[in-house]
This record gives C-alpha cells, structure tokens and sequence, in this order.
C-alpha cells in the first residue's frame, strides 16, 4: 500500500474522503519526545499498553564533537535491542543542533547504532535551548534549517529515514509555508506538525486546521501534533490536520492507554481501558521509578511526577498526591500506592 493515502483527502476542504476513513485503519501513531520525561523507562511502560508505531528519543544535544556511542546508549537503551522497545516498537534517536555537519556526522553514527532513523529537532520552546540556536529559533530561519536537513539526509543512507519535527512558526506563523517548503526541499522523508508556534508554547489550542493549507501538494509523510488528550480529539485532529498519523505527548502522560484506544476505535475492537487501580500497578511494577544510580528520593520525585499528568484523566491522582506529598523515601510511596493498586490482565511483555 502506498503512503499515498495519508495525502489522498487533502484535495477536500472540512471533511475526509471515504477513501480515507477506508484506510483510517492504518493510522500509525508516533510517542513524541519529552525532555525529562519520556525515557527509556517510560517509552517501555507507554509501549507495552500497547498501540504505538514509533517512539522517538528525548533529544541528544550535538554541538560540535562527533559523540561517542555511550552518549547514544544513555538516550537510547533500546539500541541495545536492535532499536526497538520490549514490546517491539522501534524507537528513533532525535538530534538537536544549529550545525549541519556535526548534525549529519552524528546522524550516521546514531543510525549504524541501529536508530530506526533519525529525527531533527526543530520545535523545543526552551529557553535555554533556544539561546544556543538549537529548537524551535531555528524556525525563524528556513533557509538554515533546510541546510541541516539537507546535510543529514545527504550523510544518511536513503534507505533510512529522516523525519523533522517542527513548530508552526516561532512568534507566529507567518512563515509555515517556508518552513513546511524548506523541510521538503531537503529531502525529508515526514515531518512531525505541533500545530502551536513557539510563543503559544502549550496553551490550547492546537491549531489543526493550518496544516492542511502548508502541506497541500508536498510529497511527504505528515503526523499531527499537539492537544490529542483523548479518542475524540484525536479523530477530530485527523479532520482538522488531513493527517492520518498522529503524535501523542502529553495526552499518553495522563492517559496512559490513549494509544491502544485510539487503534481499537479506529479498527472497531472492543478495549475496556485501565481503571484507576491498574494504572497505579503499573507505576509500580514498571521499571520508570528503579534506577541504582539515582537517590532514595527518585522514587517519589519521579511518582509526584506522573500524577501531575495523572491527574487530567483521573482525579483519584489528586488525592493520591496530597497523601503522598512529604512522603520522600521509596518504601513509604510504595506502601500507599500498593493500597489501590490492582493488577489488570497483564500480556506477556508485562513484569508480573
């Protein structure tokens, strides 16, 4: 089947074609990156509740030095299984940079790890990011961001693909369409849309509906980004976009079995989601809070976390929250969270 039919309802305004809903079906859904949350650890949590197609990393900073492979290693545990998670889903390592050519260096470097390709990073609003030319300012400079994307996917056999993810704009989006041009241009093979420019940061909402004038005509691969919290968002997203792929950050934070109900409704399976207690076994017994390196601390600090994304989905996580705020050691965590915990019926990527 050709990627085709991700562009094929883009000659129609306000509405899909049958020929789309027909192939809705085959929708692929992509876990966004998420500085200092969406780790190893969480990317093996979100993946084994099921439903994504791609995970793609927290960003890997290249300013000039070709990075040695345990930088890649430290972002990018899966490498250590041929680049795909416990569940099977392959995972793709994000760069971010101003420099084209330590950029393409270290793209090669990330694939030969065994990347399921590599993304560029031109949407992180941070601002500490940006001052050092890397994210989102980028935006306000197609013509250079085409020359990194150019340069990667020069370096990067075509056989491997190389994705951008991107911003509509930096103070507004006056300049989508360059920006949209530039990353085809160079030969990207998709582009991640977050439907916001840089100056709304997160707040709602994600404006959907300018997609479809900026990619209309362009041969590449397009996946919406941003405001997708539940089922309905996501389908109304897909109206709006014209995109078939979709991109969930923050939604697959408090909603932790989003993906998995998006797939089930667009194949019509039944799923009965996670109830309150089964989320909170999986906190538990999900590797996200064991890590020997940190302190005892890490365990509580990483679940007061969670609840605050927890808690959009599930008000039970603000009380939750409340009982646990000066609790700071792992064992007294653990003690109230296992109080409501219960187990779901686990699949065999599960610990038990």
């Amino acid at each position: 089947m050709s990627n085709n039919y991700r562009f094929i309802n883009m000659q129609f305004t306000g509405k899909l074609s049958t020929l789309f809903l027909k192939y809705n079906r085959f929708m692929k859904l992509v876990l966004a990156p998420m500085e200092g949350v969406v780790d190893f650890k969480m990317r093996q949590l979100l993946t084994d509740l099921g439903g994504f197609d791609l995970c793609v990393t927290e960003f890997v900073r290249v300013v000039q030095a070709r990075l040695p492979e345990k930088v890649f290693y430290r972002y990018c545990p899966e490498l250590n299984n041929n680049g795909y998670t416990r569940a099977g889903t392959p995972v793709r390592i994000q760069l971010l940079g101003q420099e084209a050519n330590p950029l393409a260096e270290n793209a090669v470097r990330a694939i030969d790890l065994g990347s399921h390709g590599v993304d560029l990073n031109f949407g992180c609003p941070a601002k500490t990011v940006n001052r050092s030319r890397g994210g989102a300012v980028l935006l306000k400079d197609p013509e250079h961001m085409y020359t990194i994307i150019k340069a990667v996917r020069d370096a990067v056999d075509s056989k491997h693909e190389v994705s951008a993810k991107i911003r509509l704009g930096f103070d507004d989006d006056s300049k989508s369409q360059e920006i949209i041009d530039a990353v085809v241009s160079a030969g990207a093979n998709s582009v991640a849309i977050h439907a916001r420019t840089k100056r709304d940061g997160y707040n709602p909402p994600a404006y959907w509906e300018k997609i479809p004038p900026i990619i209309k005509g362009k041969n590449i691969a397009v996946v919406a980004n941003g405001e997708i919290w539940q089922v309905e968002d996501a389908m109304l997203c897909q109206k709006r976009s014209g995109c078939s792929d979709l991109m969930l950050g923050r939604g697959a934070l408090s909603h932790p079995d989003l993906a998995k109900k998006i797939k089930a409704h667009v194949n019509n399976e039944h799923y009965e989601g996670l109830e309150w207690e089964h989320v909170l076994y999986h906190l538990i017994h999900s590797a996200i809070h064991h890590d020997p390196a940190k302190d005892e601390k890490y365990f509580a600090s990483r679940t007061k976390q969670w609840l605050g994304y927890l808690k959009r989905q599930y008000p039970q996580a603000i009380t939750l929250f409340d009982e646990i705020r000066r609790l700071k050691t792992k064992e007294d965590v653990s003690a109230v969270l296992k109080k409501y915990a219960k187990a779901p019926q686990l699949d065999s990527n599960h610990d038990s």
